[in-house]
């Protein structure tokens, strides 16, 4: 059986425990949690939600597998298209694209951001490899401005949609730069740059209501966020945010166990945006809380194992960046589920409901794979070399 599994897990066992868990996790909360979506449009009836969530997965799952297969230095050249790619898509999007509450971010059946965000982290890896060389890296115009103009290319064409994407992939991408090798001065520098950026956008909104819709949007969010109940319009926005703290609180250390929990009945982003909340009251705060949190470190911390074997620096700044986006997003997730953050967008990776996000989740996981089974093949030839020498 172990020998089987060897055959097509490659890469870290660890992270592959880890996918499996959150896998069989996400595959009972798609049917637990979808019982409002099904109640709106499928006469109460979450089987076919179920049957298509498993069926991504297991074509996820697939994904994976294929993608240890490949040289990962390969996703370098392939970077370098996708960011023209993914700019155009993101550009299009903001003219034609399907608008999903108030936002156009879906065109062709998925969301570009999705796309961008892998694309980007595998672009700036590939940049950050090369300035390496020479300690460029240390110089701004050289070495940084060259890093800025993608990151702020892909970041503004999200921005007018989704903020909050737009906002966690700056980040993402800032503790990559971060992780590089940049000057904290320089670094600094662009911190600032963006803080003047989004005030200027507040100022400009203010002055021109409706002009930037999305930016009203936001700046309700955050009001709400900070003033709660003391908020004249606290019934409508933060609606969801309340059903969440009760499914969390009636959830209780062990839970109601799985389809027993009815405080999700109520929470209409129960399946996605607030999963987190609905997994705490089916699983209890010890078991679907915390044990959901450790899920998602482990993945991290093994990910920054591989980062600090590897041989190829593109493979350890790729690793450490595509597994680093997925579990800040998680942590957003999860904040948002626990009222520790305002309201946004962002999924759950490989639990919440969606379809190209979660395959888009496994592309990156797969890459991640792909490095570490690199990784672990250099290090069986070097065990090998050396018994050799001994003998």
């Amino acid at each position: 059986m172990q020998i089987k599994l060897e055959k097509y897990l490659k890469g870290d066992r660890v992270i592959w425990a880890v996918v499996i868990l959150l896998t069989l996790f996400s595959s009972v909360m798609a049917l637990s949690a979808s019982s409002n979506l099904a109640y709106r449009i499928n006469d109460g009836d979450a089987t076919s939600f179920w049957f298509k969530h498993v069926a991504i997965l297991v074509l996820g799952i697939v994904t994976m597998l294929y993608l240890q297969h490949f040289n990962f230095k390969f996703f370098s050249r392939l970077s370098q298209l996708g960011i023209w790619i993914s700019a155009i898509l993101l550009f299009v999007t903001l003219i034609i694209g399907k608008e999903v509450n108030s936002a156009q971010r879906w065109i062709m059946g998925f969301q570009p951001s999705d796309l961008a965000k892998i694309v980007l982290v595998v672009y700036l890896a590939r940049l950050l490899a090369i300035k390496q060389k020479g300690d460029v890296i240390k110089d701004f115009k050289a070495g940084l401005l060259p890093l800025l103009v993608p990151i702020g290319a892909i970041c503004l064409l999200i921005l007018p949609a989704d903020f909050s994407t737009a906002a966690m992939l700056f980040v993402v991408c800032f503790v990559l730069l971060f992780v590089g090798g940049v000057a904290i001065k320089h670094l600094l520098g662009v911190v600032g740059a963006a803080l003047v950026f989004f005030s200027l956008l507040l100022a400009l909104n203010a002055a021109s209501p409706g002009l930037l819709p999305r930016v009203g949007t936001w700046q309700t969010r955050l009001v709400e966020f900070f003033h709660g109940s003391t908020s004249p319009r606290n019934s409508k926005e933060n609606y969801q945010a309340n059903m969440a703290k009760m499914a969390v609180s009636t959830g209780g250390l062990l839970g109601k166990l799985p389809g027993k929990g009815d405080i999700k009945n109520n929470l209409y982003s129960a399946q996605s945006d607030f999963i987190y909340a609905s997994i705490i009251e089916d699983f209890g705060s010890l078991i679907g809380g915390i044990g959901m949190l450790l899920l998602y470190l482990i993945f991290l911390f093994r990910s920054i194992k591989i980062m600090t074997k590897t041989n190829s620096k593109f493979g350890g700044y790729m690793a450490f960046g595509l597994s680093f986006s997925l579990v800040f997003q998680a942590f957003i997730n999860m904040g948002v589920g626990v009222s520790l953050l305002p309201v946004t967008g962002q999924a759950l990776p490989l639990i919440s409901m969606g379809g190209t996000s979660i395959l888009f989740t496994c592309i990156s996981i797969g890459i991640i794979l792909n490095i570490s089974r690199t990784v672990y093949k250099d290090e069986e030839v070097k065990k090998k070399k050396n018994a050799k020498a001994v003998a």
